[in-house]
């Protein structure tokens, strides 16, 4: 039996490994399909303490592996497809086959952006497609971007793109905004920003350095029609990786786990939940980290009482 296994390897599971290992905890790490999060998807980030330069997504994650194993972490592969918490020890099933049986538990399996799904996207992601204007938004200084979304986040991210990109266009695929009225008052008063409403994406156009355009449908007239841009960020929400768990953890009304004010304790006792798949706010690899610090913490405390 493992005294705790950590489900998941972005900052904030990574950030726990490391916490629990110097602690002789022996925590055992779940790797999912996508090692190191979402920021393998991110070409350089900017934003994370101690890089006067900057460091790539995917090396800043293999660091914070490397500095956990070193501590004596271990590392599985596999994917959790089912977690019996009706009695504890609590059992996790790997690959639908291999159990593992455990005292406590952290969730950091995240949340995913949505996609568009459109051909050229994926493939251009980190080529000028983000989902994450706060990451990206500083490489795109004096260029033309668009924002794909009409809700809140997609106003506030367009707001946001209007401090570096000298036009910011929002393409939305129905004549009416999901947003909030003072974010979409906002969004109409900063004059950044453009509007191409009731258009439908169908395609990323890219060239040898990147995005190049966006091939949209005009809903109206039937026709094709391509904006020029250097970037595209697709703003149309986040799905937190909670599926596996069955409901029988508690999670808002968007799927994001509930964690108890001021902690990470779920509703189950000797579970917590960090990083992205509690917080819908703020997202960044900074705050992801130290929500996993706060998970190693009350998962040792819980375990003395």
């Amino acid at each position: 039996m493992e005294k705790v296994v950590i489900l998941g390897t972005g900052p904030a599971g990574l950030t726990a490994a490391i916490y629990l290992a110097r602690a002789n905890m022996k925590p055992i790490v779940i790797e999912g399909d996508q090692p190191g999060g979402q920021l393998t998807l991110t070409t350089e980030v900017e934003n994370f303490p101690g890089f006067i330069n900057g460091i790539m997504g995917p090396e800043l994650m293999d660091n914070m592996r490397k500095q956990a194993e070193r501590f004596g972490a271990e590392f599985k592969r596999g994917w959790v497809t089912n977690v019996d918490f009706s009695k504890k020890p609590y059992t996790l099933q790997v690959n639908g086959k291999a159990e593992i049986v455990t005292e406590s538990l952290i969730l950091s399996t995240g949340a995913s952006a949505k996609l568009l799904n459109i051909p050229g996207e994926k493939e251009n992601i980190g080529r000028g497609v983000s989902t994450c204007a706060t990451c990206d938004g500083f490489f795109f200084r004096g260029k033309k971007v668009i924002i794909v979304g009409g809700g809140d986040s997609a106003m506030e991210e367009a707001s946001f793109l209007t401090k570096f990109a000298n036009e910011v266009i929002i393409v939305h695929r129905r004549t009416e905004l999901r947003a909030s009225k003072i974010m979409q008052d906002r969004a109409r008063e900063n004059t950044k920003i453009t509007w191409e409403l009731n258009k439908t994406p169908i395609e990323v156009l890219a060239g040898g350095n990147g995005v190049t355009g966006l091939k949209v449908k005009n809903n109206e007239s039937g026709e094709d029609e391509v904006i020029q841009t250097d970037g595209i960020f697709v703003a149309i929400g986040h799905t937190p990786n909670t599926g596996f768990l069955n409901g029988q953890i508690e999670t808002d009304e968007t799927g994001y786990i509930n964690v108890k004010s001021g902690t990470t304790e779920t509703n189950i006792p000797g579970v917590f939940a960090c990083g992205d798949v509690q917080d819908k706010k703020y997202r960044q690899a900074i705050t992801a980290a130290g929500t996993g610090c706060m998970a190693e913490s009350r998962c040792r405390k819980v375990r003395r009482r």
